[in-house]
């Protein structure tokens, strides 16, 4: 297994909920457009600067999308989980360090006070359909060279349209950490469900109608590069 790759996800995880808590701390959730643009922004800068390291996934979802569709083995993928998983969760600590529990508490996504369950996890398929789908067709596929632009734009649009729904968490490991830290667990299982199934279906669906003879299998990285 490639430490370098797994310290590349640690890192990439941690940036994404410190950032984003850090937001919402500092803006006291009022500011849906800062919200959105500091988490898209952690993940492009994250995906440009770590993205040969490990593929720059920084999400369970994404690592699910590219085990179904062959392109991670499964002890690597494991492997992935567990440091994104822990990112999510070193940074809500250093979050509660500095903005202290209750803000943690505050940055962990929740459905809206008008919405239900069922509206929130289906919000949360669709938004994370759409950031696989980018991923696979900006990053693997055509291996554009703004990839991470791309995706960073991807999670920004997401949440301006879902995060009143849902939080637009789109990632397992920006809720886990920051639930076990600030016991918020309402309707956690909606960020496991929604993120993997929106996931699994855009990785299935694009592969199944742009995927190339001629791409690599099962490989953890996009682009594939020698590290």
């Amino acid at each position: 297994m490639n430490i370098r790759a797994l310290v590349a996800e640690f890192i990439g995880a941690f940036t994404l909920c410190f950032v984003g808590i850090g937001a919402i701390a500092a803006t006291q959730g009022e500011n849906l457009v800062a919200i959105a643009f500091a988490h898209g922004l952690a993940i492009a800068l994250m995906v440009i600067t770590l993205g040969h390291v490990s593929g720059g996934h920084f999400n369970p979802a994404v690592t699910f999308g590219m085990l179904l569709t062959g392109r991670i083995h499964p002890a690597s993928a494991v492997g992935y989980w567990v440091a994104q998983l822990l990112g999510g969760l070193v940074a809500a600590l250093f979050i509660s360090a500095i903005y202290g529990v209750d803000a943690v508490t505050t940055g962990t996504p929740a459905p809206g006070a008008n919405y239900s369950a069922i509206q929130a996890v289906m919000m949360e398929v669709f938004l994370t359909f759409f950031l696989v789908w980018v991923i696979f067709g900006a990053a693997i596929h055509q291996k554009y060279t703004f990839a991470g632009l791309a995706i960073g734009l991807a999670i920004t649009m997401d949440i301006l349209a879902g995060g009143a729904v849902s939080g637009a968490a789109m990632n397992p490991a920006r809720v886990l950490g920051p639930a076990i830290v600030g016991g918020e667990w309402a309707s956690h299982w909606i960020y496991w469900v929604g993120p993997l199934v929106g996931g699994g279906l855009a990785a299935l669906l694009y592969d199944l109608l742009y995927r190339k003879p001629e791409l690599p299998h099962a490989d953890p990285q996009y682009p594939p590069r020698e590290v």
